[in-house]
């Protein structure tokens, strides 16, 4: 068993952690030596990390406090102990995206997101598991083993960027970066807990990052609070319009949310979903009355076209990268029978279904925008369903019988088919004691409203503040 002191190292918020360090009553080898400690004693159940650089980890934690020591300028994130999804680019650190064909590439150049947060000085403890090539929202991975859900290991932890989620809220790092390609931060941080942000397409670089389907694709960060989550979007992001802001993570509780406008959906986000996630999002939104914000009904009659266009195009994308890269088929037998259909079906992706999927991308775009003329967010689900059982295939809900895979991503994917900015943060638990994740889904270049949306009803609900029982 964990000391208390160090249960409590391990789950401080960023900024507090931020605050002890500058003033010298913590050390970064301190926070370093309990997340690897955590690490050590927790991933042989949880399976939240492929690689971990421990050797790598105490020096830079060392370097962090000589620095301190020696009054120097410093980074956002000093001294503060971090994972990367599998699927970042790491100078000399393994980096498999979780797969077999890569399972020894070591990369010689940095993602633009890792030399980022090299800069902002935070300390990398390791390369977290996912879903093979991030093509899955399970996390089960054939290759380096499942994730395990900290609040019940016989349950997934979401994907594709669930080893990021399930170490965050088993305290054995204090945030991550994942990527989105239809849901693969969001429904990981709802099924775990905590609080994931899927930016606006494009503000987040993904450059260095293994690709899933390009016109898709986002990289966002995963933390235990959306304080922490602004700290590390401040930290990572990239150049954006002059009339958008990235917020300040000292300004998110002075923002107004009394005259907020927040959209009911009328068809598609509360159609179909589990009774307990009902029931949560239905007091998600009696928290927002309170604080003042006005709640009207929005429609999307034809977000339901994005499920097959969605689909297809991700399929075909996919599918082109892992040809140019010569993976497949010629290496058809190295990937999990999952992947290996998918690469397949996309092979089988017409030119005209691709175009119409351009086509309904555009139509699924105006309705949102249609939307945010009357709004400023969203409030819908980030899952559907509570974390489904390792191994499940089906789930049924309502009496209908649907894919886990569709089931998560049903409600994910259409803020990847327009590129707008979405967060998830926790909203309570099912009668079984697993989270459920709320979802605000915000005009493009407004995370500063949405997070701060999502700070006033967190601290409002403060279901942020429960954790697993790992130790």
């Amino acid at each position: 068993m964990p000391s208390r002191a160090e249960s409590e190292l391990a789950f401080l918020s960023i900024e507090l952690a931020s605050r002890l360090l500058k003033r010298r009553e913590i050390s970064p080898v301190e926070l370093t030596r309990v997340s690897l400690n955590r690490i050590e004693r927790l991933n042989p159940r949880l399976n939240a990390f492929i690689t971990v650089v421990a050797d790598r980890a105490l020096r830079e934690a060392r370097k962090a406090e000589r620095d301190i020591l020696r009054k120097r300028p410093v980074g956002l994130l000093h001294g503060i102990p971090i994972s990367l999804k599998d699927n970042f680019w790491t100078r000399g650190i393994r980096t498999t995206a979780g797969s077999k064909i890569l399972g020894n590439f070591v990369p010689r150049h940095d993602s633009d997101v890792a030399a980022t947060l090299a800069r902002a000085d935070a300390i990398l403890l390791g390369k977290t598991n996912m879903h093979e090539f991030a093509y899955g929202i399970t996390s089960e991975n054939p290759h380096f083993g499942s994730v395990h859900n900290p609040w019940a290991q016989d349950r997934i932890s979401g994907g594709s960027s669930g080893g990021s989620a399930a170490a965050i809220a088993a305290g054995m790092c204090f945030a991550s970066v994942g990527t989105d390609t239809g849901g693969s931060i969001r429904v990981p941080s709802a099924l775990c807990g905590i609080v994931g942000l899927k930016p606006t397409f494009g503000l987040v670089s993904v450059a260095g990052v293994v690709p899933l389907a390009e016109s898709f694709d986002h990289a966002g960060p995963l933390a235990r609070n959306v304080t922490d989550t602004c700290i590390l979007l401040q930290a990572i992001a990239g150049k954006f319009p002059k009339h958008a802001t990235v917020s300040d993570h000292r300004k998110l509780g002075k923002n107004p949310h009394r005259r907020l406008r927040i959209g009911w959906p009328k068809h598609y986000f509360l159609d179909s979903i589990d009774p307990d996630v009902r029931k949560a999002v239905e007091a998600a939104r009696k928290v927002f009355e309170a604080l003042g914000a006005r709640i009207e009904d929005v429609s999307f009659p034809r977000l339901s076209d994005s499920i097959e266009a969605g689909t297809a195009a991700v399929l075909a994308e996919a599918t082109l990268f892992h040809e140019s890269q010569g993976y497949y088929p010629a290496r058809a037998d190295e990937y999990g029978e999952d992947v290996r259909q998918r690469l397949q079906q996309g092979h089988e992706v017409r030119a005209v279904e691709y175009l119409r999927a351009v086509a309904t991308r555009s139509i699924v775009n105006t309705e949102f925008e249609a939307a945010f003329e009357r709004v400023d967010a969203i409030l819908a689900p980030a899952s559907p369903i509570p974390a489904p059982r390792l191994g499940q295939n089906e789930v049924k809900i309502a009496g209908r019988t649907e894919t886990v895979r569709s089931a998560l991503v049903r409600l994910n994917r259409p803020a990847n088919f327009t590129g707008h900015p979405a967060i998830s943060v926790p909203c309570g638990f099912t009668r079984e004691r697993l989270p459920i994740g709320l979802q605000l889904i915000g005009p493009r270049w407004s995370e500063a409203k949405l997070l701060a949306m999502a700070f006033a009803y967190e601290q409002a609900a403060g279901w942020y503040k429960h954790r697993p029982d790992t130790d």
